[in-house]
């Protein structure tokens, strides 16, 4: 009877609907951590953005007299100061010149050579592309700065002390445009993000109906006219979204200006903010960061805007479609010749130098008594502060200590909470919270990571209410770090959930198991894979990363990227090199395992 009466009764409507649906949320254990997930992603990601955006528009500590009003009140100096003052041009305008002629010109150099290669590896008969479809996507797995750390290993000159390169030791001085500044930078960024284009080119073509090009040819359509007026014009979301994503890259790249550019007084934008930060201009700080955030979101969002759009260009077929190689005949030799030489001045020149260099005495001398271990094993060494080899440094293992640590626990938060985040995501019956929580654990992909790190040394400097000040502290950068690599952990989280259907849950729940039983019994053993994908992306990621740490890490708390730089600083050049080849083959390792983990393959596209 009470149940007729229940299918009688009128459904509720308006505000009684809301609360109706509002109190069956919350019996479910979802909606309480969905609930808790998004207070923790605002206080980590949203509030130390907020923080530093409002550093640019209120006084700061001792900059009473020059704003002319009182600590913590509105001021437009900052903006004044960075924008329009008579040092306008240094503390903003000229690094950002010279953040967009080295960013245009890696696009420049890298397009054509990432996507001749591309065509060579997806559409040819190249002799070995299977083996350059993976070698040349090696540059991609280190850091950038190992090729610069390369670079002034061979044309460093007298402009800076420290040991001369290898060409100034056999007498021929390299120029400073050519040791420092611009071009090497150039160079550098364009080797280290040609794999983008290798990538993204490559897999559009992969998918590329090569009917299209047997039609034109049929019709009498010569190779260039192929190329110019069907492959290229089909090709262009994917050419301008690598062109979108290496301008983003290069805003916020850290590394390779500061190893070249600082010693001729060559700034860019994530080196103007450093130094604004290490002579304590907070509000100019803010404003620069502002900046860079905002030049990276408008990238992103064009990018954006362009994936939408290539969805409007039909070039994959359907099963009619076909993908057959182009025959090279006599050119099969000259083209794998032409990647040989790419992958030679990409990954093995580099590499070589830098292995070369931590077995030398005296640089750029090859006589057999000139080599050496004692930089790796050695003691007693004639140097002020590097008394050992590197591997016998003390300093090296507690760097080694603290990566592993700080990294490897804010990859299993990462991992953990990125998995939550998709269960909650796709089983949450309010639809904002889950729109909330996709939206805000992406925002760190927008910020460029320098940018991001000097938010958070906005936010935990000093002691805000409840919160100690975290400054100093290994907690600081696992924090910071766990929410850098959400984006990832939150995708991978999300994309293997919205595979999991409810059936199994609910099965358990019908015998009377809880949530947390549910969750240990079932989903995660499912989804063991996606968390182990969630878990070392950002390790590997964390590893080689350099922006984050220079700003939050102190001597206590160096890492290996930090611990290296430090060792650049002190002009110890071989004992640097050899914890950047360290650093190297740790990253390098890490993707090959996780290619081996998750069974994908990095060279057959990203994202696959």
């Amino acid at each position: 009877m009470a149940s007729s009466d229940a299918l009688l009764a009128p459904a509720p409507v308006g505000g009684a609907r809301w609360r109706y649906r509002l109190r069956l949320a919350l019996r479910e254990p979802t909606t309480v951590i969905a609930v808790l997930m998004a207070a923790l992603f605002a206080y980590l990601i949203v509030v130390p953005i907020l923080s530093i955006l409002a550093d640019a528009a209120t006084v700061q500590f001792g900059d009473e007299r020059r704003t002319g009003g009182g600590e913590g009140g509105f001021t437009s100096y900052y903006l004044y100061r960075a924008f329009a003052s008579p040092i306008a041009h240094d503390l903003f305008w000229e690094p950002l010149l010279n953040t967009l002629k080295v960013a245009f010109g890696a696009i420049a150099i890298s397009l054509p050579v990432g996507g001749v290669l591309a065509w060579l590896i997806a559409r040819t008969d190249m002799f070995g592309r299977r083996w350059f479809a993976t070698a040349l996507i090696v540059p991609y797995m280190l850091p950038a700065w190992t090729f610069a750390l390369a670079w002034s290993t061979l044309f460093k000159n007298r402009t800076v002390g420290g040991q001369p390169g290898w060409f100034e030791a056999i007498g021929l001085t390299p120029p400073d445009w050519l040791a420092y500044g611009q071009v090497p930078i150039t160079i550098i960024l364009a080797l280290h993000y040609t794999p983008f284009v290798i990538l993204l080119f490559g897999s559009a073509l992969r998918r590329f109906d090569s009917q299209l090009e047997d039609s034109a040819r049929i019709l009498g359509a010569p190779g260039w006219v192929v190329a110019v007026q069907i492959i290229l014009p089909l090709m262009r979301p994917a050419l301008l979204s690598a062109v979108l994503l290496i301008f983003a890259k290069c805003l916020g790249e850290f590394g390779v200006p500061y190893v070249l550019g600082l010693p001729v007084k060559f700034d860019v934008l994530a080196t103007s903010l450093y130094r604004s930060i290490g002579s304590r201009q907070t509000g100019v700080a803010g404003v620069l960061a502002g900046a860079i955030m905002l030049i990276g979101v408008l990238a992103i969002m064009v990018d954006a805007y362009l994936a939408r759009e290539a969805r409007r260009f039909v070039t994959v077929g359907s099963k009619g479609s076909m993908n057959r190689l182009s025959r090279l005949k006599g050119l099969r030799w000259p083209a794998a010749g032409f990647a040989g030489v790419v992958f030679m001045l990409s990954v093995g020149l580099p590499l070589l130098t830098l292995a070369l260099s931590t077995v030398m005495h005296q640089p750029g001398s090859f006589a057999l008594s000139n080599f050496t271990l004692d930089y790796w094993i050695g003691q007693d060494l004639p140097t002020v502060a590097m008394r050992t080899g590197i591997l016998l440094s003390p300093d090296l293992w507690q760097a080694a200590f603290n990566t592993i640590s700080i990294v490897g626990i804010a990859s299993i938060c990462s991992g953990i909470l990125g998995v939550l985040t998709g269960y909650v995501v796709v089983r949450t019956t309010i639809r904002p919270l889950a729109i909330f929580l996709r939206q805000v654990t992406f925002m760190p992909y927008l910020v460029p990571g320098i940018a991001f790190a000097a938010a958070y040394l906005s936010l935990f400097a000093v002691q805000r209410g409840p919160i100690p000040g975290l400054y100093g502290t290994t907690l600081i950068l696992i924090l910071a770090l766990m929410a850098d690599q959400m984006p990832y952990a939150s995708r991978a989280g999300i994309s293997a959930m919205m595979q999991l259907g409810k059936e199994p849950e609910e099965a358990a729940q019908i015998i009377g198991a809880g949530w947390f039983r549910r969750m240990t019994s079932i989903v995660i053993p499912i989804q063991k894979g996606s968390l182990v994908t969630g878990i070392l992306l950002p390790f590997i990621s964390g590893i080689k990363g350099l922006s984050l740490f220079v700003i939050l890490a102190v001597p206590a708390t160096d890492v290996l990227t930090t611990f290296s730089l430090r060792l650049v600083d002190y002009n110890y050049t071989q004992a640097a090199n050899a914890v950047v080849l360290i650093i190297a083959g740790l990253a390098y390792g890490g993707t090959v395992l996780a290619q081996r983990l998750t069974r994908t393959n990095l060279a057959e596209g990203l994202g696959t």
